[in-house]
């Protein structure tokens, strides 16, 4: 009995070693049992569309929902990229979405359709800046209005304070989680 016990005993060990190495190195296999990476040909699709790493798109889509399509925030956002119906109203009406209502938002494609556009026009918007995507993904995160005060806080040449812990933890989550995305599944 006391051998049975050694053994799965040993047994137990060497598997936590391997989830715990697995967790600290994230590799390749591990990467795709946590962290799905489901609708990738509508990622691929639009990210292309827009000139987006689709790694970047399935970042932002994990952070937002964790791929979950059905997916509402406390604040109202819906879907997978976690779209405000203003906003995504907004951007049908900019990019020919007539007849748009908030349920659409639940439709993968149109909610990362959607959600593409804007990572791109954030992208734009602050290109001319060193830290773009950073405040491209803090604007995604916490809206435009709160970007635009703190770049204009800035004084010329240093970098933008992000003065939201959420929001600083949101961007290095995303930028982490495209890293693994490219390594894991081999997207750019």
């Amino acid at each position: 009995m006391r051998r049975v016990l050694a053994i799965l005993l040993a047994a137990v060990v060497a598997v936590a070693g391997v989830a715990i190495w697995a967790e600290r190195t994230e590799p390749g296999w591990y990467v795709q049992l946590r962290y799905p990476l489901d609708y990738e040909w509508i990622i691929d699709a639009h990210a292309d569309n827009y000139d987006l790493p689709p790694a970047l798109v399935a970042s932002v889509i994990y952070a937002e929902s964790g791929f979950d399509p059905t997916a509402e925030s406390p604040a109202g956002a819906i879907g997978l990229m976690q779209l405000l119906p203003d906003t995504a109203q907004g951007i049908a009406d900019r990019t020919g979405g007539g007849g748009f209502t908030a349920a659409d938002l639940y439709d993968p494609e149109i909610n990362v359709r959607y959600g593409c556009w804007y990572l791109s026009h954030l992208r734009d918007k602050y290109a001319d800046h060193p830290q773009s995507l950073d405040l491209a993904l803090a604007a995604y995160n916490a809206g435009q209005g709160n970007v635009d005060e703190w770049v204009e806080a800035t004084p010329p040449g240093e970098p933008v304070a992000i003065p939201f812990a959420e929001t600083r933890a949101y961007i290095a989550k995303v930028r982490h989680l495209q890293e693994l995305y490219r390594d894991g599944y081999g997207l750019r």
